[in-house]
């Protein structure tokens, strides 16, 4: 599912809404996760997962065009851990 997909299906559960409003609910949803973890800040959605982030060390890599060797800086990465619902929702038999 993309971004304008989701606003579609949140249009149709919430006729009475407009789609701006849809729009810009969605916008600042998405807003405050990326801004929590620019901050180093984790979020928790109870019962669908947590988004962090992790530190990656630098390393050294290798660029697949050339084959030469270079730095890879460290950096940090975000990480989603999925609820113990949404994974037993995912594993149903």
């Amino acid at each position: 599912m993309i971004r304008s997909e989701l606003v579609q299906e949140l249009g149709k559960m919430n006729p009475e809404l407009r789609g701006e409003d849809i729009e810009r609910a969605v916008d600042a949803f998405f807003e405050e996760i990326a801004q929590r973890l620019s901050e180093g800040g984790r979020v928790e959605l109870r019962g669908f997962g947590a988004f962090s982030t992790r530190h990656r060390e630098s390393r050294k890599g290798r660029n697949p065009r050339t084959g030469e060797s270079v730095d890879v800086p460290e950096k940090r990465v975000p990480y989603f851990k999925p609820g113990k619902e949404m994974r037993q929702r995912l594993n149903v038999e």
